[in-house]
């Protein structure tokens, strides 16, 4: 087909005539705003091989326009757009319409018409552009609610949207609908040179108590898409309506404490300025809601008090008890004694209550310290302890119980298989006493604990001998004395007697079992005896032969 012929054919198609014309549904493509629209040509179906161009052009209710034009599938696209298209516009090679940044005006039917030999395609697409809220935020913000009022919590807005954006309100996470308590009053602006809408809602809540620290939360809804500012927790302010009296003390209130009060009001933001009545006294303390005893006494017991400055009819008190506790013990220090010795202790307690008093030596419980006859194991540290109400006193003396030694023992020892001997000599005193031995020694062993010492040597005695243990210290002396045999003369002694030894005792053990059968048998015939002198002195007369009388009669002669 020649040029005067496609030329002729395009005025038919601007005219309308051509009677093969077919004209498809109107389909929908959506953009976002300020991005690059791309509408595809009859659905993005392939052109037909006899095509002889195609063009795309627009309509709306007042107005069209032709847009581009493509005569043959090399040929570059023919601009035909005279207004603001005409630097926003392209084709892909699918023969989709390319339309850069995006706006609002673009919201039109574009038609897309694909022209062959045989057959013209008409495409209509309808454009449509949306936009999301360039930004969400929470203005007019208070410091503060007030209770019972209406005060403004916030205004939100949701700038520059398409379609326009809606506003909810939220408390604590749950919706928020319009009451009394809560006004909310939206508001919708469009911008004539955009066609943007801006949504904006004011929410007025009078708040209680109960909403102090409250979470507000304007909802921002665009295409089914929820975007939430949480605001911060806001404080409610109120007048106190109660006050308290508090004595800041983790236990009961002890002489030479430092006792702070502590007053309290249920105001919000909370009184700054107090009176306390101390003593009689009325001090104002400002920028503080504290007043603090130093070092009280036992006279400052008594009822304390404090109230409000802008409303002295509302005050609160607080009795503070003093609690007190003096302990003296008649013994002190370090008390020396000597064992025999009586001692007795003298306890003197004034307090604010019944004391418990106890006593320790060493640690361990023990009775009160009363002795008529004082032992080394009466030694040590003795504590007093009185306490009342939390209140702790302590007093102690150190008890030394001293005596001359005396020597409780003195053995010794031969271990299996040794070729020496062990000594051990015990003794008691105080001091501890030093130990001296008549006998050259090794290994020397020591230990004194409560009064008691014990001293082990280790000696090979050659010959038989004596050996002698000394006691003493600064208040006398003790001896005593142990034989000690050669450990050479047993050991001869064991190896001698190494195979008859069991004999020896075979043969004792048979002699003593003799000795004891002739024993019982004498025994017998002692009874028997007896049983026959009895019979002739009682004048009886015994049955039995002539022999056995007069062998009786003779051994009664």
């Amino acid at each position: 087909m020649g040029s005067a012929a496609v030329l002729l054919l395009l005025a038919l198609v601007g005219a309308g005539t051509l009677l093969l014309e077919q004209v498809q549904g109107t389909e929908n493509v959506t953009a976002l705003y300020g991005s690059t629209i791309v509408i595809p040509c009859n659905g993005g179906a392939p052109a037909p091989e006899d095509l002889m161009f195609i063009k795309w052009k627009y309509e709306t209710s007042d107005n069209s326009g032709d847009l581009l034009i493509k005569q043959t599938r090399n040929d570059q696209a023919t601009i035909q757009a005279t207004d603001d298209y005409a630097k926003r516009i392209s084709l892909d090679d699918k023969y989709s319409l390319l339309i850069t940044d995006a706006s609002l005006k673009d919201q039109k039917t574009f038609t897309c018409l694909v022209v062959s030999d045989n057959d013209l395609l008409e495409c209509p697409v309808s454009v449509i552009v949306y936009k999301k809220p360039s930004s969400v935020q929470v203005m007019d913000k208070p410091e503060a609610l007030q209770k019972d009022k209406l005060t403004t919590v916030g205004t939100c807005v949701s700038s520059d949207a398409h379609p326009a954006a809606t506003i909810t309100w939220k408390k604590n996470g749950q919706p928020l609908l319009a009451s009394e308590k809560a006004v909310i009053t939206p508001s919708l602006k469009l911008d004539p040179a955009t066609g943007l809408s801006t949504t904006s809602s004011t929410l007025q809540y009078a708040a209680t108590k109960q909403d102090v620290g409250a979470i507000f939360a304007c909802v921002s809804t665009y295409k089914q898409t929820d975007e939430e500012l949480e605001m911060e927790p806001l404080s409610v302010h109120y007048p106190s309506e109660k006050i308290s009296l508090q004595v800041m003390s983790k236990g009961p209130v002890v002489e030479g404490d430092n006792v702070t009060l502590k007053c309290h009001a249920d105001g919000n933001p909370p009184p700054s300025s107090f009176f306390f009545h101390v003593m009689g006294e009325k001090v104002l303390v400002e920028n503080s809601d504290t007043y603090t005893l130093t070092a009280i006494s036992r006279g400052a017991t008594g009822e304390y008090k404090c109230s409000l400055t802008d409303n002295k009819e509302m005050e609160a008190s607080q009795r503070i008890v003093v609690s007190y506790l003096d302990l003296s013990l008649s013994l002190t220090g370090t008390v020396v004694k000597t064992v025999g010795d009586a001692l007795s202790v003298k306890t003197e307690n004034s307090s604010s209550g019944d004391a418990k008093v106890s006593w320790t030596q060493n640690g361990k419980p023990v009775k009160e310290p009363e002795f008529s006859k004082l032992t080394y194991a009466d030694a040590g540290v003795y504590v007093c302890e009185a306490s009342i109400d939390g209140l702790v006193r302590r007093q102690s003396f150190e008890l030394v119980v001293e005596g001359k030694p005396s020597i409780t023992s003195l053995r010794k020892h031969r271990p299996e298989g040794a070729k020496y001997k062990v000594l051990t000599c015990e003794a008691e005193g105080v001091p501890e006493p030093s130990f001296h031995w008549s006998i050259n020694n090794t290994d020397e062993k020591s230990t004194y604990i409560n009064g008691k010492a014990i001293h082990t040597i280790t000696v090979i005695p050659k010959v038989n001998l004596t050996v002698t243990c000394n006691v003493s210290n600064k208040l006398g002396e003790d001896i005593m004395s142990i034989s000690v045999s050669s450990i050479f003369e047993e050991h001869e002694r064991r190896e001698s007697g190494g195979d008859s030894g069991d004999q020896s005792k075979l043969i004792v053990g048979v002699v003593v079992a003799l000795l004891v059968v002739a024993a019982v048998g004498g025994l017998i015939y002692w009874i028997y005896i007896k049983r026959r002198q009895g019979s002739w002195t009682t004048g009886e007369k015994e049955v039995g032969t002539a022999e056995e009388n007069k062998k009786l009669e003779d051994n009664n002669v």
